[in-house]
């Protein structure tokens, strides 16, 4: 790939979950992301791969090993400074959009970036109106997100990861409830992130297709990585 830089790391990466019975569903976990890498999590159901995923977010710290996010390490950091990093550095698209249906587009949007203080009232609405129009929804701005389809509301929902240009997006099945149009626009739409703007994508997927034309793969069986495929080198 034409960027090497390591955004993301981890180092022998095992969780354990105890109900009913102790099983370890994570076991030795180690791999790198780089900047602008599309990378794609597969595995059969139960394999850990949103397990994995849950903690690369930070939101997850009962697990053993380590984590690097742009070279930091992040693991046993305080609630607090977790909380900070995934404001700054990370955005989140899940399979249920998990938009407030009272709120307009637009104001589902800013919470992020309102949240994260760095910006005034102002800015943080224009910069959610610059990631609307990206995505081909700056005239649903306005509306209640209950009343967009369920591609829109997809789309809201990554313009809403994107609202603080973080350097990292996690994708938890992110067209698992789409058609296949809509499941090729986020696609296509991931593809451009990483392309144009050096946003790396991890995204857990069922989706062989989705999976098949991202940059990477990497598969999960049993908590373990089973194997690594490439598929685009430039």
């Amino acid at each position: 790939m034409k960027n090497q830089t390591v955004i993301l790391r981890t180092q022998s990466i095992g969780k354990y979950f105890y109900d009913p019975i102790r099983f370890k569903v994570l076991d030795d976990v180690s791999f790198e992301a780089y900047a602008g890498e599309f990378l794609t999590l597969v595995g059969k159901s139960g394999c850990g791969k949103s397990t994995l995923l849950y903690c690369l977010s930070t939101m997850d710290t009962a697990y053993e090993g380590e984590l690097f996010i742009e070279g930091q390490k992040v693991t046993g950091k305080k609630t607090d400074e977790l909380a900070a990093i995934r404001s700054r550095a990370i955005g989140f698209v899940f399979q249920f959009h998990y938009l407030l249906p009272e709120f307009s587009c637009l104001k589902n949007v800013m919470i992020p970036a309102l949240k994260l203080g760095k910006y005034s009232h102002r800015e943080v609405e224009e910069r959610a109106y610059q990631k609307l129009d990206m995505l081909g929804l700056k005239d649903q701005a306005l509306k209640p997100a209950s009343k967009l389809s369920g591609g829109q509301q997809q789309r809201v929902s990554i313009a809403r990861a994107l609202i603080n240009d973080p350097k990292i997006i996690l994708c938890d099945e992110p067209t698992g409830n789409l058609d296949s149009k809509n499941a090729q626009n986020v696609f296509d739409i991931f593809k451009q992130l990483c392309s144009e703007m050096g946003q790396t994508i991890i995204a857990v997927t069922h989706d062989n297709d989705f999976a098949k034309n991202s940059d990477r793969t990497i598969e999960l069986a049993d908590g373990k990585i089973l194997n690594t495929k490439t598929y685009l080198l430039d």
